[in-house]
C-alpha cells in the first residue's frame, strides 16, 4: 500500500462514537502506523438531524467549512458542492473531525462528509436502484419503505460525486463499508469505471447471523453448533433457516461478496459469513481483529482507583467490598447479561465460606444520558441508583426488565450485590453526589477486579477486554471474537487474567443430525449455562488476587497481553497487510 493511499470510511458513526464501529475509527485515526500508511481519511455518512447550530454539525472537536445547511462556505469546494447538490436535491455538509489519545498525545483530523438525502430527487436514485438490480442483484423495491434502507441507497451516488468533487477519486483511494451502511457506496464505486475504487466490506458483523442468534431461544449454544454442522454438511444459511432474502440488511451484507476484500474483526465472523452461500466459500476474507487500549500502570494506582469504587460503594450501601466487579455494556439482548447473575449466584456460596465480599457496578443503559439535576433528584429522592422507579428520568422498559432481575438476585444474595448504574458517563456531575469528586470514568477500568461480559453474539468486545490491560480479570464467552486474538498470542496457553465460558458446549446433548440441532431450545441453553456458570464462579473465585504481590502480577501479565492486541499491531500485522492485497489491483471493465 503506498504512502499515498487515501481511505474512505462510510459509516452511520460519522460524528461521534455510538458503538465498536466508533471505537475502531478512534484507534485508527489516533495510531502512528495507519497515519504513516494513509495519507487522506474521509468519512461519509447520512445526515440525521439538521437541528442546533452550524458549530455542531460535526460534532465535538470539529470544524465546518461548507453547510448548504446553514448557508456557510470556507472552501474551494463549493461550487462543485453547488452543482451536486442542484442534481440530486441534498444538502451537504463538509470540515474537519479531530480525534486524540489523551495518552500518547497522538492525533488527526480526517474529513468527513455527511449528505442531506432526506428530499433526493427520485430520479437519478431510481437509476441507482435499477443497476443495483442489474449488476448485483439487490431488489430495492423490498425495502425501500425501510428509512435505513432507503438512506444508505440515497447517499452512494452522492459519495461518489462529493469524493470526485474533492479529488478523491483515484487509483489509491479505498472505500471501506462499515457493515451494511456502505455496502451501496461501496457498490456505487464498482459500477463507477471511470474511476478505479478499491472497494473493502468491512464485516464488524454479519447481521443475518446476528438476528438469528439473538430471536432464536437456544441462542448461541444452538447457532454455532448448527454453524459447525452445516460447513460439515455444506449447508448455508437459507437451506437451514429458511429463506432470508426479505431482511434487507442480508440483501446488501449478501452483496459484499462482489468487494476486492472482506475483513472480518473475528474468527467466528469469517465462518459467519462463508454460512451466508456458496458464493462465499471462495470469497477474499481476512481477519482483521480490533485492537485494545494498552496503559501501564502500577499497583498503587490500580489500589487508588479500587478505593474510589470502594468508597463509592460504602457511600451507597455502607460498607466497603472486598473486590469491585464490572460489566460495561449496552443494555441489548445480545449482551447476554443474565449470565453474569448465574455466575454470580455461584460466587456468592463460596464468598460466604471465606466471609468475602463484591459489589457489582453495572454500567449501562439503553437511552439518551440523563441530566445532572434529574440523577441529583432521583439520588436524594429515593437512593438512585441503588434503587429505582420505573419511567422517565429513570427506567425504560428494557431498563425496567433488567432491573427486576437484579432486585431478585440482591434479595436473596448477602455478600455480593449488584448495582445498576443506568446513566451514560462516570462522574460525580453524571453519577451523583455520592460518587467521589475526583471519579473519572477510567477508574471504573482500573480499579474493577471482574469485568464480564458474557455475549451471545459478540463480533469481537472490545468492551470485554478493556481492563486487561490494568490486571483485571476478563470473564467473557467463547464466542466473542477477542477469545480468537487472544488464542493467537497466547498460543492457546491459559492465563490467568482471562475466563472463557464455552456456552457452546452441549456436554450430554450431543446430537449429530444438522436437522436436530435447530431443536435446541432454552432448556437445553438453561442447563448448560447451570453448569458453565458453576464453573466459571470457581474460576474467579480461584483467581482473585488475595495480596498486592498477585495484583502486581495480574497487572504484568494483563499489560502484556494487551500490548500485543494493541491498535499498531493491530493495523501493523492485520489492516495494512489486507490493504496491501488489494493495492495493485486493476479494475477489467
Amino acid at each position: 500500500m503506498t504512502n499515498d493511499a487515501t481511505a474512505v470510511h462510510v459509516t452511520h458513526e460519522t460524528v461521534g462514537k455510538v458503538g465498536g464501529i466508533g471505537a475502531v475509527l478512534q484507534g485508527f485515526f489516533t495510531c502512528e502506523s495507519y497515519l504513516e500508511a494513509v495519507e487522506r481519511s474521509i468519512l461519509v455518512g447520512p445526515l440525521f438531524s439538521t437541528e442546533g447550530p452550524v458549530s455542531e454539525r460535526l460534532g465535538e472537536n470539529s470544524e465546518v467549512l461548507y453547510s448548504s445547511i446553514d448557508g456557510f462556505a470556507n472552501t474551494g469546494y463549493t461550487p462543485a458542492f453547488r452543482k451536486i447538490e442542484d442534481y440530486y436535491n441534498v444538502g451537504i455538509i463538509y470540515g474537519r473531525r479531530t480525534f486524540v489519545d489523551e495518552q500518547t498525545g497522538i492525533k488527526s483530523s480526517p474529513e468527513v462528509v455527511l449528505v442531506d438525502v432526506k428530499y433526493t430527487d427520485k430520479g437519478p436514485i431510481n437509476e441507482f436502484k435499477r443497476r443495483l438490480f442489474d449488476e448485483f442483484g439487490i431488489r430495492s423495491d423490498l425495502h425501500e419503505n425501510l428509512w435505513e434502507f432507503e438512506q444508505y441507497v440515497r447517499l452512494a451516488p452522492v459519495a461518489i460525486a462529493v469524493l470526485k468533487a474533492i479529488g478523491a477519486a483515484e487509483d489509491s483511494t479505498v472505500i471501506i463499508s462499515h457493515e451494511f451502511m456502505g455496502m451501496p457506496t461501496a457498490l456505487a464505486g464498482i459500477l463507477e469505471l471511470s474511476c478505479n475504487f478499491k472497494t473493502v466490506f468491512y464485516a464488524h458483523e454479519v447481521a443475518t447471523m446476528r438476528r438469528i442468534v439473538e430471536e432464536h431461544p437456544g441462542h448461541d449454544t444452538m447457532f454455532y453448533n448448527v454453524l459447525k454442522q452445516a460447513h460439515e454438511d455444506k449447508l448455508y444459511v437459507n437451506e437451514v433457516f429458511g429463506d432470508q432474502s426479505s431482511y434487507f440488511k442480508h440483501a446488501l451484507v449478501g452483496a459484499s461478496k462482489y468487494c476486492d476484500r472482506i475483513f472480518a474483526v473475528g474468527d467466528h465472523v469469517v465462518d459467519e459469513l462463508r454460512f451466508l452461500s456458496p458464493e462465499f466459500e471462495t470469497a477474499k476474507i481476512d481477519i482483521v481483529y480490533n485492537g485494545i487500549p494498552t496503559f501501564q500502570i502500577s499497583v498503587a494506582e490500580k489500589l487508588a482507583s479500587k478505593a474510589k469504587l470502594q468508597q463509592y460503594c460504602e457511600n451507597m450501601l455502607g460498607y466497603k467490598p472486598d473486590f469491585i466487579f464490572t460489566h460495561v455494556t449496552r443494555l441489548v439482548k445480545s449482551k447476554g447479561m443474565w449470565r453474569d447473575l448465574r455466575v454470580l449466584e455461584q460466587m456468592e456460596k463460596e464468598f460466604r465460606t471465606q466471609n468475602k465480599s463484591a459489589v457489582m457496578l453495572v454500567l449501562s443503559t439503553e437511552v439518551a444520558q440523563r441530566r445532572s439535576r434529574d440523577i441529583y433528584n432521583m439520588e436524594s429522592a429515593y437512593n438512585w441508583p441503588v434503587a429505582h422507579r420505573e419511567g422517565w428520568p429513570d427506567m425504560s422498559g428494557g431498563e425496567t426488565d433488567y432491573y427486576t432481575a437484579v432486585q431478585a438476585f440482591n434479595a436473596k444474595s448477602r455478600n455480593i450485590k449488584i448495582i445498576f448504574i443506568n446513566q451514560f458517563g462516570f462522574d460525580a456531575r453524571r453519577c451523583g453526589r455520592r460518587m467521589p469528586a475526583d471519579m473519572e470514568f477510567t477508574d471504573i477500568r482500573k480499579g474493577s477486579d471482574v469485568e464480564f461480559g458474557q455475549s451471545i453474539y459478540e463480533p469481537f468486545g472490545i468492551a470485554q477486554i478493556e481492563p486487561l490491560t490494568f490486571g483485571g480479570i476478563c470473564v467473557f464467552s467463547s464466542v466473542c471474537g477477542c477469545s480468537g486474538f487472544l488464542r493467537e498470542i497466547t498460543d492457546n496457553e491459559d492465563v490467568r487474567n482471562v475466563i472463557v465460558a464455552d456456552y457452546t458446549n452441549l456436554e450430554n446433548h450431543s446430537q449429530a443430525e444438522i436437522e436436530d440441532l435447530p431443536q435446541i431450545d432454552w432448556l437445553v441453553r438453561d442447563h448448560i449455562e447451570a453448569s458453565q456458570s458453576e464453573k466459571v464462579a470457581m474460576q474467579i473465585c480461584s483467581r482473585l488476587p488475595k495480596n498486592e504481590s498477585e495484583t502486581e502480577s495480574m497487572i504484568r501479565t494483563g499489560y502484556e497481553l494487551a500490548k500485543n492486541m494493541s491498535w499498531d499491531v493491530v493495523v501493523k500485522n492485520y489492516l495494512l497487510n489486507s490493504l496491501r492485497k488489494i493495492s495493485d489491483k486493476v479494475r477489467v471493465s
